[in-house]
């Protein structure tokens, strides 16, 4: 995740709230707003009967949403957040969900399909004819309407003009970032089975509905946070196209150089076509699981991205697993969603997403830290003993030393640099992406330059430790090895410091929030005094002079200087 370079995201849930209401209607021809319950109520006063009688058997029949009574009697809606906001505003008509659903026979269901992106279904009325209720899509639905009810509350022909005007109103809900659905209904011929497709055609529309979906707090700001990173983020919906503008731009998605597309359109272009405008796409409304799959799949390979994508449904998998980072919703998301992503987020939320990529970068820093910290030990002491053994016939770090030196390499510098905590900063450079290489020129840099510096201290103390440290007798030979070792131990400590940082000066910043950091400094240091001063027998060594602890020390404290000097030369 923290070399991501695209986000894909959906826009319900993960954008927004997911806490919808109806908040504006267009019925029998009439715009009304929904602010308050008596708002409801003067809609519904002036509603013709035969209207109100069709909305509500659309609204309590043709749902996968319940109205049931909870423990302390009061009335609790259950389904989608969709489905649950109309059922909400048919209860506030007056509508009665039990007394409605016992009225009419349910003679057939087809639900809702994110392909078709309507749900229908067929009722017997009280009387006995069959009437099909539609909802989905407002445009859509529209689209099979071939009559309207007018503000008289008779039906009449949708003719251009009428037309016109009921899809200047979608747009119109559409730019206030309101999702919108159409309900429609089709009294059927009596021969009409079960086994027979629900029509899609010849309905007359009862009127649309706009649902107001909030954009959760904080998702501006973590937009903004992802584009400062080099992380383009795209809005994935099946929504109207206005909607998801409308929401895109509040959410800082949508700019004024970006491409808005409908997935029909995108899926009906050429592959060179695809090519030209996948890298300006923000937002992709109307679009169906193929039309993800395909423009994850595109990023991935053509462009070479490394995507992250955003899913909940079933139908949603194919991406999820196409994806370099799958990430299911852990509220809204289905089991197969969970099971086809690499990450679930818990609380379906945007900035979640983002708190993951800063995590993944801080993950992958600390990783390149360690390596960096690891291959300057590793040169140094290969280099040494190597050379050493061959011009003088031995080695100035022993087996038990460098077993010694090997913990502090491997388990204690993986237990300080690696649980550095994430910083705003890592937020503010670009993702190494996929083509990046893991061993920058920054870390060569620096691997080199302190490799060189280490090199020629202990070489320095080699050929003149004796003469600078006048040291004489028959011990001589273990002191200056000694003096070595804890010099070449002291410059790994401080070169630890040095690692914390691989680009800015000061390494030291925040040094005292890292408890683990300071605590495995302090603890080896504790440990190369013991083994210096008291496991001579064991480790090969002796006490040490307060002079030549003082030059250990000073020789491992110059790496700060030489690591600041490093920075400075550019690569």
């Amino acid at each position: 995740m923290g070399s991501a370079t695209t986000i894909c995201s959906d826009k319900t849930g993960t954008l927004t709230t997911n806490r919808m209401t109806v908040v504006k209607t267009c019925i029998c021809m009439k715009v009304k707003d929904l602010n308050t319950s008596s708002d409801a109520n003067d809609i519904r006063t002036q509603l013709p009967y035969n209207v109100l009688q069709a909305l509500l058997q659309s609204i309590f029949n043709n749902t996968g949403g319940e109205v049931v009574a909870s423990k302390t009697g009061k009335r609790e809606m259950l389904g989608t957040p969709t489905e649950t906001a109309i059922l909400k505003f048919g209860l506030d008509l007056g509508g009665d969900f039990q007394a409605e659903r016992k009225a009419c026979k349910l003679v057939k269901v087809e639900p809702f399909n994110s392909t078709k992106k309507r749900m229908s279904v067929v009722l017997e009325l009280p009387e006995g004819r069959l009437r099909a209720h539609t909802k989905g899509a407002s445009e859509i639905i529209l689209a099979a309407c071939d009559k309207v009810i007018n503000s008289d509350g008779v039906v009449v022909p949708l003719d251009e003009e009428l037309c016109n005007h009921m899809n200047a109103t979608i747009n119109e809900f559409a730019n206030e970032a309101l999702r919108t659905l159409c309900l429609a209904y089709l009294d059927l011929e009596s021969g009409f089975s079960p086994n027979d497709d629900i029509p899609v055609s010849g309905y007359t529309c009862v009127g649309i509905v706009g649902i107001k979906d909030p954009v959760r707090p904080g998702v501006r700001e973590s937009v903004a946070l992802c584009h400062s990173a080099g992380v383009t983020v795209r809005m994935v919906t099946g929504d109207n196209i206005n909607t998801a503008k409308a929401i895109a731009r509040e959410c800082g998605i949508l700019t004024d150089d970006g491409i808005a597309i409908e997935g029909p359109v995108f899926r009906e272009m050429s592959l060179e076509e695809m090519h030209k405008i996948i890298p300006k796409i923000q937002v992709m409304a109307r679009s169906s699981p193929l039309d993800k799959h395909t423009l994850v799949k595109q990023l991935r390979t053509t462009f070479q991205e490394v995507v992250a994508v955003t899913g909940d449904g079933t139908n949603d998998a194919p991406a999820l697993h196409e994806a370099d980072i799958g990430l299911a919703m852990g509220i809204a998301g289905t089991e197969v969603a969970k099971e086809s992503a690499d990450v679930i987020i818990l609380d379906d939320n945007f900035s979640t997403i983002v708190t993951v990529a800063k995590w993944g970068r801080s993950v992958y820093i600390n990783i390149q830290k360690f390596v960096q910290f690891q291959l300057t030990v590793n040169v140094v002491a290969l280099i040494v003993n190597f050379s050493s053994a061959c011009l003088t016939g031995s080695a100035p770090l022993t087996a038990v030393q460098l077993l010694w030196v090997n913990m502090i390499m491997d388990t204690l510098g993986a237990l300080a640099l690696a649980t550095e905590p994430p910083t705003d900063e890592l937020m503010k450079r670009a993702p190494v992406g996929r083509t990046g290489s893991f061993i920058t020129n920054v870390m060569w840099r620096n691997i080199l330059g302190q490799s060189l510096y280490q090199f020629i201290v202990i070489w320095f103390l080699q050929a003149c430790g004796k003469f600078i440290f006048r040291l004489g007798g028959p011990n001589e030979d273990l002191t200056l090895n000694t003096l070595i070792f804890n010099s070449f131990v002291f410059c790994q400590l401080f070169n630890e410091v040095n690692s914390r940082e691989m680009e800015k000066t000061d390494v030291l910043e925040g040094i005292l929030n890292n408890y683990v950091f300071v605590t495995v400094i302090s603890v080896t240091v504790i440990f190369q005094i013991i083994i210096i001063e008291y496991l001579g027998t064991f480790a090969n060594t002796t006490p040490l002079s307060f002079c030549q602890w003082f030059l250990s020390v000073f020789f491992g404290f110059l790496s700060m200087p030489v690591a600041v000097y490093l920075k400075k030369i550019p690569v």
